[in-house]
This record gives C-alpha cells, sequence and structure tokens, in this order.
C-alpha cells in the first residue's frame, strides 16, 4: 500500500527548493525539450519511484519516467534506473527533489534488505521505530515495507508502549497496564519495554500483549523466550547490528526492532545525466 501523503511530501519537498520560482531555469527556452537517464553508482536496492514520478507529476504532466527496473529491485552500478523526457525547464527543477526522494528511500530499504537477508531462515521478523526523518515518516515506512521489513507503530496514535519513563511516572508496570487497559480503545495492542527478566515476569502476569526486550543479552533473550513459552510476543531491542542480528533471531524472539535502517542512512548514490 502506497503511503497517503506522497502529493503532500512532494509538495512540501517542491515549496522547500523551488520557493517562488527557479531562477535557473527560467533561463531555458520554455518549448525546449530534454531527455535524461538516472544511473545507479552503487549496489542496493530501488525504491521511491512514486515519489520520483510525483516529483515530475506535479512540475508537468508532459514529463515522461520510464523505469528500466521494479520498485523493490536489487540493483549494481552503473545500471540505467529510468529515462526521463519533456519540457527542459520542468526536467531541470526537478532533478533535485526527484533524486532525493529517490536516494533516501532506497538507501532505507538496502538497509532493511540487509538485515532481512541475515534473517533468512528464521521465523523472526525485523520491525522499525519512530526513529524516522521528521516529516518523512510515512515514506521511509514504506521504503521499509519494500525492503522487507515490518512497520511498527506508525506514530504515537496507533498502539500503546509503555516505557520506562512512562513506569516511573506512573508507578510501576501492573498500574501502567491497568490504565492503559481502563483508557485506550478497543483492542489497542499494550506493549510493555522491560530491562530484567523480573519486570518480564510482571509484565506478562500483569496482562501485557507484547514485551520489548530492551539490551537484554543473548543469553537473558533466550531465557526470556523460555520463560514466556509462546504466551505472547517477544521483541528485542537495543544496539542490534548486522553482526549481532542472526545470533538474536536464533534466541527465538518473535521480533526485533531496529532504529539505524531508519535513522542512521546514508543516501544511495545515484546520478541523473542528460543525453
Amino acid at each position: 500500500m502506497l503511503p497517503a501523503d506522497i502529493t503532500e511530501s512532494v509538495q512540501r519537498a517542491l515549496a522547500e527548493d523551488l520557493g517562488s520560482g527557479d531562477l535557473s531555469a527560467a533561463l531555458v527556452d520554455p518549448r525546449q525539450e530534454l531527455q535524461a537517464r538516472v544511473i545507479s553508482r552503487e549496489a542496493g536496492v530501488l525504491c521511491g519511484q512514486p515519489y520520483f514520478e510525483a516529483v515530475c507529476i506535479q512540475l508537468s504532466a508532459d514529463l515522461r519516467v520510464n523505469w528500466n527496473v521494479s520498485e523493490g529491485a536489487e540493483i549494481v552500478p552503473n545500471q540505467p534506473l529510468c529515462d526521463i523526457h519533456g519540457p527542459a525547464a520542468a526536467l531541470l527543477s526537478a532533478e533535485r527533489s526527484a533524486l532525493n526522494f529517490l536516494q533516501l528511500l532506497s538507501a532505507t530499504a538496502t538497509q532493511t534488505r540487509a538485515f532481512v537477508e541475515r534473517l533468512r531462515g528464521s521465523s523472526t521478523r525485523l520491525l522499525d521505530t519512530r526513529k524516522t526523518l521528521p516529516g518523512l515518516r510515512l515514506a521511509q515506512k514504506y521504503a521499509v515495507r519494500v525492503g522487507g521489513g515490518y512497520n511498527h507503530r506508525l506514530g504515537l496514535f496507533d498502539g500503546i508502549l509503555i516505557k520506562e519513563n512512562h513506569l516511573a511516572a506512573i508507578g510501576g508496570i501492573a498500574p501502567a497496564i491497568a490504565r492503559a487497559r481502563a483508557l485506550a480503545p478497543v483492542l489497542t495492542r499494550i506493549e510493555v519495554e522491560v530491562e530484567t527478566l523480573e519486570q518480564l515476569d510482571e509484565a506478562v502476569a500483569a496482562g501485557a500483549d507484547m514485551v520489548l526486550l530492551d539490551n537484554f543479552s543473548v543469553p537473558a533473550l533466550r531465557e526470556a523466550v523460555a520463560r514466556v513459552a509462546g504466551r505472547i510476543p517477544l521483541e528485542a531491542s537495543g544496539n542490534i547490528s548486522l553482526d549481532t542480528v542472526a545470533a538474536v533471531a536464533a534466541t527465538g524472539v518473535d521480533y526485533l526492532s531496529v532504529g539505524s535502517i531508519t535513522r542512521n542512512v546514508q543516501s544511495l548514490d545515484l546520478s541523473l545525466r542528460y543525453l
């Protein structure tokens, strides 16, 4: 499913870049047409085609984009990704915003796919977090799905995650869960973050729907899985890297969440060349 805010996100990006108008593109003959090609400079997972196309469409309905690879495809260096043809001024104005979306979302999908590949053969699913770039949450969570991961909460409105600061303010796990049951809409999932096995036992006894095991060691994760014995889902989180993700999954946790796939992204190197 495509994000509902693609048009709005693209409008913001273009307003930020163009302001009152593209002074450089105004130098170009309005009747002139150009053709360009986007080429990859490094390997990765291509993501962001709907955003790229939306940038072009918003600047000119006559800009045409023809893709050579599909969304979510793995790409290699020097691979032609798409060709664009249409009014020169619109194409010149679209270039940076269109590439920004494509490079950022491809980077997010690429990072996600790398983790997913390390999970191959296990039943553990990779979740994203709310550690996204401001204003681009739905875009990055879309890229996570394209990369093979799963979305956790979209925001604070569609699930309850009781963390250590909530527990400090409310006075403990049991009263926090009881208050959540009383106030939350029906069927809202209540998840509790715990830091010890004793807190895990308390959260399960208090009726948590899911527990986040924060910065547990691999042996502690195994013990947590054994104690819960499948009664509720368990999520591991905290400093999980590509080097450790397979070992975490091998403990039997149902999910693991990684903030770096959306927070610590380095844009994929893509280039737009005029033909």
